[in-house]
């Protein structure tokens, strides 16, 4: 799958590329055990740094990161970035810019507490045809003081400007900066496409074939990540 990323030739060199899911994972995951003392089982159990679909959900599609540092600081944002003149006269030179409450009336995301954010893009993001860019906030992220709003992009026809990733600023209380490179998005192609749902009872075949994977999967570790598990993520680019 390729992915074509472009930025203002003036910033080329300058800004942060967007880099592959699985470079961008945080220190956290990094340095968290392998296993906890659980008090409900009374011994060691594996934690989520064990767990494939939670680490692989996390190391999917690329990452956007924010361009430059930004600092909160009583509910005001401000950034210090000495950007050259750019080639492209329409072009955003501020990491983000905001949306009035009322863009989101009537929705969850309307708190009064609450800022809504938009980071902008300094990356134009070009797909093959028949693909669709799905844009979430970066998976399992808690940790980071907003979360973004989920989009989808026709970005095999819509890729002359970026993309902007409006988010809900959850953390009034946050006081500190916001380091360049911060994810911002989490990204992926998706092929476009109706599904066709078929819902079935499982047949003998199957019935047989889950009791003999779930005790499998209860019997001994890591069955999953060897019998199940793709290869070649780490491969990314």
């Amino acid at each position: 799958m390729r992915v074509i990323l472009r930025c203002d030739p003036a910033l080329y060199g300058r800004l942060p590329r967007p880099l592959p899911a699985g470079q961008g994972l945080p220190q956290w995951l990094r340095s968290m055990p392998a296993t906890a003392f659980s008090e409900t089982h009374g011994q060691d159990v594996r934690t989520v740094k064990q767990c494939p679909p939670f680490v692989d959900a996390m190391s999917y599609g690329f990452i956007v990161p924010l361009p430059c540092d930004v600092t909160v600081d009583a509910g005001v944002f401000s950034w210090t970035w000495d950007l050259p003149p750019l080639s492209v006269q329409t072009h955003p030179r501020s990491p983000l810019s905001f949306h009035v409450p009322a863009q989101v009336e009537g929705t969850p995301f309307r708190q009064d507490e609450q800022t809504i954010v938009k980071f902008n893009s300094f990356w134009t993001v070009e797909l093959e045809p028949g693909y669709s860019l799905f844009a979430t906030h970066p998976v399992n992220r808690a940790d980071l003081p907003f979360r973004l709003l989920t989009g989808l992009v026709d970005a095999d026809r819509f890729n002359d400007v970026g993309i902007l990733f409006p988010a809900v600023w959850i953390d009034p209380g946050f006081s500190g900066v916001l380091p360049a490179g911060t994810p911002i998005a989490q990204c992926f192609p998706v092929l476009r496409g109706a599904l066709d749902l078929i819902c079935e009872p499982l047949s003998e075949e199957r019935q047989q074939r889950y009791d003999a994977t779930a005790v499998s999967l209860l019997s001994k570790p890591g069955v999953y990540r060897r019998r199940f598990r793709a290869r070649g993520r780490s491969a990314q680019k």
